[in-house]
């Protein structure tokens, strides 16, 4: 059907209006190669897809790991300064006591020791000692322009979380233990090659006393040993021969312990004693029964007046205790109110400005006044060993274990020898000259009593 219209003359011709379905709707038939196709291309973009994904998530993965990692390394590092509770100092800056440049021999041993071993030191000869210790009067610094109370801190933590404000999980502190441990393995594990390398050799066992045969404990007058750990010691004494070296007195360690068969190194190893009991058959000739070196002898009176002053000034702060361990003089403050720590600090800062040739070391809690002496625990082992005719022996096994800073000499006394082996005791990572490690007293208790069995069983 067509319309006409007519336009100035001009006929139009318009195509009817029919319904016709749009080419976008019309149903497409396509042959099965291009369906082929296309599920083939769908498929690859699909995995193409998936590959990215997992990418991704293996990428998070890696860096999640990186944390953990970088979370428990510094977990780590932080257990390490905070458990660096005895960090020793020697204060020789301008607010300490100097140590003597010019140095001569006291008088000779009296267990045999070569001159060689021996400590240097000087005294004046004139009559009044007390003028000779002591320094010029003048005006006294005060601790807070030292570093005494920052160290103080840092060496005696009561409370890690607390003291670095880190929140130490259980199980971060067994991950930084237990990653120490591979450096420091335990003695308990590795005793079997510690007793395959000892085969056919002597050995000489030395022991802390605080921490290593006893626990520590607020009041010092209190760390007593258990029966088990003294039967543990009276028995290996038998048949090796043993030491107690302590920064305790001498005669207040040998209380503690109560065995006579052993050899006793207190202040440090500045008093020195053979056994005093039965003889055995490892006994040297230059070891005798009950004798006595002490390389120190000359500090005594003035130790002693260290003692009584400090006594008298810290009377009046309570938890402060004064303990005098004859060739040092140590000041408590494990139960002082932190509060108090500075006048604790300056009345020992004070005292030792006095005195020229007494020095400032730091422990567990503790400030501790000793002689400017070439003299340490480290010292004390090489003594023992060259009056025991076991020095500069290739068939000789010393053993040391000990948990305080200043056992670290004897450490390194017998890394830096190539020979024997050192052990701390210590239930949380630390810097240490040690080989192995053992966590608590009881683990030393039993060490101890495998090396009873091992010398039951070789002959």
């Amino acid at each position: 059907m067509k319309s006409r219209f007519c336009l100035l003359g001009t006929a139009i011709t318009m195509p009817s209006r029919t319904h016709t379905t749009p080419m976008s709707l019309r149903a497409v038939a396509l042959p099965p190669v291009a369906m082929v196709t296309i599920v083939l291309r769908a498929s690859i973009i699909f995995k193409l897809l998936l590959q990215i994904v997992l990418r991704y998530f293996v990428s998070i993965w890696r860096v999640i790991s990186q944390l953990q990692e970088q979370i428990s390394h510094r977990t780590f590092q932080h257990l390490k300064m905070a458990v660096a509770v005895e960090d020793v100092m020697d204060l020789k800056a301008n607010h300490s006591a100097p140590v003597l440049n010019d140095p001569t021999p006291v008088n000779k041993p009296r267990l045999g020791i070569h001159d060689s071993l021996g400590p240097r030191t000087h005294f004046s000869q004139t009559p009044f000692l007390t003028i000779a210790w002591k320094k010029p009067g003048g005006v006294l610094d005060d601790v807070r322009s030292t570093n005494w109370l920052d160290a103080m801190k840092s060496s005696s933590p009561r409370n890690v979380t607390k003291y670095y404000g880190t929140d130490f999980s259980s199980n971060d502190a067994d991950m930084a233990y237990r990653d120490w441990m591979l450096k420091y393995p335990s003695a308990l594990t590795s005793f079997e090659q510690i007793a395959n390398n000892a085969r056919g050799k002597r050995i000489a066992l030395f022991l802390d006393y605080d921490g290593t045969l006893s626990p520590i404990v607020d009041n010092p007058d209190h760390a007593f040993m258990s029966n088990a750990m003294r039967a543990a010691v009276r028995n290996i004494a038998k048949y090796i021969p043993t030491a107690i070296i302590s920064g305790r007195s001498r005669e207040k360690v040998r209380k503690f312990v109560g065995l006579k068969e052993l050899y006793y190194a207190g202040s440090h190893g500045m008093d020195i004693m053979g056994p005093v009991g039965p003889p055995t058959d490892y006994n040297n000739e230059e070891v005798k029964e009950g004798k006595l070196y002490q390389p120190a002898s000359e500090f005594l009176p003035m130790i002693n007046e260290v003692f009584v002053r400090l006594v008298e000034l810290t009377k009046d702060i309570q938890g402060a205790k004064v303990e005098n361990n004859k060739f040092c003089v140590s000041v408590h403050y494990r139960n002082v109110d932190e509060k108090s720590w500075t006048t604790v600090a300056q009345y020992v800062h004070d005292t030792l400005k006095q005195y020229s040739r007494l020095r400032l070391t730091h422990g567990r809690m503790v400030l501790e006044i000793r002689p400017v002496l070439k003299w340490d625990k480290g010292k004390a082992v090489e003594f023992l060993l060259e009056s025991l005719g076991l020095s500069n022996c290739d068939d000789v096994v010393p053993i040391y274990v000990g948990d305080d800073r200043t056992d670290e000499d004897a450490f390194k006394f017998l890394r830096e020898g190539g020979r024997g082996y050192g052990i701390l005791v210590s239930p949380a990572p630390k810097e240490t000259n040690a080989c192995y490690s053992l966590r608590d007293p009881s683990e030393v208790m039993e060490f101890i009593n495998s090396l009873v069995m091992y010398k039951k069983s070789v002959p």
